[in-house]
């Protein structure tokens, strides 16, 4: 499993792996709980690959935030996404020590931590993102 087939779905919680693509779609397996289904074109998706954190120089991809925190944390899970403001965003100034606080809101990082933690509880390897 590689970052580039791991995606996000508005409107749907949780992390989704591309199993297949169909001509009006794809097949899509969730992370949580291996559940397959259909996905089509009225669907905002993105991968996570594509994804990027706002800093004051440039912009950082999430592989990298995601590398920082499997870091800090040991391969470990990283704190609850549930927790309060404050400590979300303490949370990650510590791994991103540079992020735009005027354009990266608690609810991004919240996202972020929350997708973390999906990777890791699905026993994701990121050592294939280095």
């Amino acid at each position: 499993m590689s970052l580039e087939k791991i995606i996000a779905i508005s409107g749907k919680p949780g992390l989704f792996e591309i199993i297949s693509k169909t001509k009006s779609g794809l097949i899509v397996e969730a992370l949580s709980d291996g559940k397959r289904f259909p996905v089509n074109g009225l669907h905002n998706i993105i991968t996570l690959n594509d994804i990027a954190i706002y800093t004051y120089e440039e912009e950082v991809p999430l592989r990298e935030v995601f590398l920082n925190i499997h870091s800090k944390e040991n391969g470990k899970a990283a704190i609850d996404p549930k927790s309060d403001k404050d400590s979300l965003l303490d949370y990650f100034g510590e791994v991103l020590p540079e992020f735009d606080t005027e354009r990266v809101y608690a609810s991004n990082v919240k996202k972020v931590i929350a997708w973390y933690n999906a990777l890791v509880a699905s026993e994701f390897d990121f050592e294939t993102m280095q």
